[in-house]
């Protein structure tokens, strides 16, 4: 038996569908309403549907594999190069069925609804403190006018602000001083929301075994970890920790001819903001080894600028995180010196 393969492109109202016969070899295009999806898919064969891993590609993955289909998520970047013509709903449909007959094409897992309320949560943090950055740094500019030279730092700059104003009560007007005072009001409360995002994850990471396991490796929080294994998932579709590197962007980019290759900076594809996690664990990890003496970073940082050590670092948290979740063990603090050791 022969099985169909399906390629969908995703929209809010209007679904555009992309298949041929495995018969007679006919070309089929149809649209379908939102609505109207699911009931077409349940009473078809079990086929192969792909999608862009775009906005509800997830949800539909769950749902349409529920009615027994076999869901493939592909990126956008790899669809590009095979749209034919100018950019439609049947053109992109096409393009989708035509990319996921590539045999080394890369998928995209389907996420849990789990997975994606952890990753809601992030993004949710994320996005109130760069409003909070915006509304301090703006606050330091606007109370620079008047005079206040605030020091340095969030936290700091926030302390002094209640004596900036007190310097200021006979000069700045009423409805200025009270108008700060409210947007200092607004911070308590977006500090509030941070903290109570993160008490969130603190409680779920308890049921969550693997965050756990993975909150053992030096530079990995609360944060980096429970943001891992909500995007990851299964780790094992990485066929190694370099490949899940690679999907993080902390491996360097490649170019070359005539069999002459050159290692150029890092990439930075893949996910910019579990890359940003663990760079800066990272960092935290080699200025503390700094101090402490670790072997290994000081020859690095012997022949290579601290930036690029960071980097390495982040690249080696990332391999043994990828061990950690596949092999199903426990960190082990110099794993390779003892292994060295015993040998």
């Amino acid at each position: 038996m022969q099985i169909t393969t399906y390629g969908l492109d995703l929209a809010k109202k209007v679904m555009q569908l992309h298949w041929v016969d495995m018969e007679t070899g006919e070309i089929h295009r149809q649209q379908l309403k939102r609505r109207a999806l699911l009931e077409f898919f349940a009473n078809r064969e079990p086929g192969i549907i792909a999608m862009e891993a775009c906005g509800s590609a997830h949800y539909w993955g769950r749902e349409l594999r529920k009615l027994g289909h076999e869901i493939r998520l592909v990126a956008a970047q790899f669809v590009r190069p095979f749209l034919k013509t100018n950019k439609t709903d049947a053109a992109d449909a096409a393009a989708i069925w035509e990319t996921v007959q590539r045999p080394e094409m890369r998928f995209v897992a389907v996420k849990s609804e789990a997975q994606q309320s952890i990753l809601a949560l992030h993004r949710m943090r994320e996005q109130l403190i760069k409003i909070r950055t915006m509304q301090v740094n703006q606050l330091r500019g606007l109370l620079y006018e008047f005079g206040a030279d605030l020091p340095q730092g969030r936290q700091q700059g926030l302390k002094a602000v209640p004596n900036a104003l007190a310097d200021l009560e006979g000069t700045a007007s009423p409805m200025m001083m009270e108008t700060v005072r409210q947007q200092l009001k607004r911070l308590d409360e977006m500090d509030q929301d941070i903290a109570d995002i993160e008490q969130r994850l603190t409680l779920w990471k308890k049921g969550q075994e693997a965050v756990t396991r993975l909150m053992a490796i030096p530079g990995v929080g609360l944060l980096t970890a429970t943001a891992i294994i909500a995007t990851v998932g299964d780790m094992k579709s990485f066929r190694s920790g370099r490949e899940f590197a690679a999907f993080l962007g902390l491996v360097p980019r490649q170019t070359g001819t005539g069999g002459k290759v050159r290692l150029l900076g890092i990439s930075k594809r893949g996910d910019t903001y579990l890359r940003a996690l663990l760079t800066h664990g990272a960092r935290a990890v080699v200025n503390f080894q700094i101090r402490n003496r670790n072997p290994w970073i000081d020859k690095l940082l012997s022949r290579r600028p601290h930036n690029v050590v960071v980097v390495a670092q982040a690249n080696k948290m990332a391999r043994t995180i990828w061990a950690l979740l596949v092999k199903n063990t426990e960190y082990v603090a110099h794993y390779g010196r003892n292994a060295a050791a015993i040998a």
